[in-house]
């Protein structure tokens, strides 16, 4: 982990500003534009001071906790597939892209506000959130556990529908059982247990002779 300076920091910095950040990320998803700076440090068990060391502004510390939660994310994708396979892989972490995409009005709507003061907080999270996606889909393809025809736009399009359609905390169950619908619908195009491709015709109907 760098600083906003680029610089990489020691062992102790880095500690500092992971806690500010995980700290951050929940509070603001909580408190919304209500979130205190000094109740952060507080909650984090840091000063103040190392607080704005590490952020100067307000905006600058919600800017970095939305790029930390999404980096988060999209790491996890490598993490995942080093550890599951690949279909699994993509599975869980589809559940985990619905945790980042809802529950925190309150995120949302400090993000909001630092884009009305003239920041681009969200600059280049589509394009990270896709090369993660694309990283899970085709690892899923080449194990054969899904179509290789599935790009990741669409699957985008798909968890963010899910996302919007689902949002509240008491539509989780709902929202898993959509995603469980997504990932049975990208099944691989494989000859079935007939015998038949499920894009194949039936084969023509013979007669006695």
């Amino acid at each position: 982990m760098t600083s906003d300076t680029g610089r990489p920091l020691r062992a102790d910095a880095r500690r500092n500003r992971e806690k500010i950040l995980s700290t951050a990320i929940r509070v603001f998803a909580e408190q919304g534009l209500d979130a205190r700076v000094h109740s952060i440090a507080e909650k984090a068990g840091v000063g103040t001071g190392t607080l704005y060391r590490n952020f100067p502004t307000r905006e600058r510390l919600i800017v970095a906790a939305h790029r930390d939660e999404l980096n988060r994310l999209c790491d996890a994708a490598t993490a995942l597939l080093a550890t599951v396979p690949p279909r699994k892989a993509l599975r869980d972490w589809m559940s985990r892209f619905i945790d980042y995409a809802t529950g925190k009005p309150g995120m949302a709507n400090a993000l909001r506000a630092v884009v009305d003061s003239g920041d681009e907080p969200c600059t280049g999270s589509r394009k990270t959130i896709m090369t993660a996606l694309t990283a899970l889909l085709g690892a899923a393809a080449a194990a054969g556990g899904i179509r290789s025809d599935i790009g990741a736009p669409d699957m985008f399009a798909a968890l963010t529908g899910v996302a919007l359609a689902c949002g509240e905390p008491g539509q989780r169950e709902r929202a898993e059982r959509l995603l469980d619908l997504i990932v049975s619908g990208c099944g691989a195009l494989t000859t079935s247990s007939t015998g038949v491709s499920p894009e194949s015709p039936p084969p023509p109907a013979t007669t006695a002779a």
